[in-house]
């Protein structure tokens, strides 16, 4: 499949690719942040659609944390999600310094696991390693005025 790489994508392209795969929303602005902090952003195109995007976050020591893979789901199957992860697994070994390492880690969509084995990850809970865990921190809106 022919399409464009760019290092760009709009908090607005952002949310409609999480819609689409079924994950969370939030506020674009929240999106924007997001993005504009990013450490390594790739967003693949067609025809000027971002049909899928990979967002790499590293705190520059050992810590990498691969953040986003995804694909728009009529593109799913097509060989783009391992485009992106190649691409993601070719960047941080392009920037790690000669005789350092990296703990890359990303929390996998329920289900794509073994997508995510074929890049030499490896699941938790094992012998060595506790399980991955994640909480969601909400804060309530502001209140509106009082009627």
């Amino acid at each position: 499949m022919e399409y464009e790489i760019t290092d760009y994508v709009t908090a607005e392209e952002y949310m409609e690719l999480r819609k689409l795969v079924g994950w969370g929303l939030f506020p674009l602005e929240q999106a924007a942040e997001g993005i504009s902090h990013t450490t390594h952003l790739c967003c693949f195109r067609k025809d000027g659609l971002a049909i899928g995007l990979l967002r790499v976050l590293w705190d520059h020591g050992y810590v990498v944390h691969i953040a986003d893979v995804i694909v728009r789901p009529e593109y799913q199957g097509q060989g783009l999600g391992r485009a992106l992860m190649d691409h993601a697994m070719a960047y941080i070994r392009s920037v790690l310094k000669p005789g350092r390492k990296v703990m890359v880690s990303l929390m996998a969509a329920k289900g794509k696991e073994d997508f995510y084995k074929k890049f030499g990850f490896f699941t938790r809970p094992d012998e060595a390693h506790g399980a991955g865990m994640c909480q969601w921190i909400e804060c309530p809106p502001p209140a509106g005025p009082a009627e």
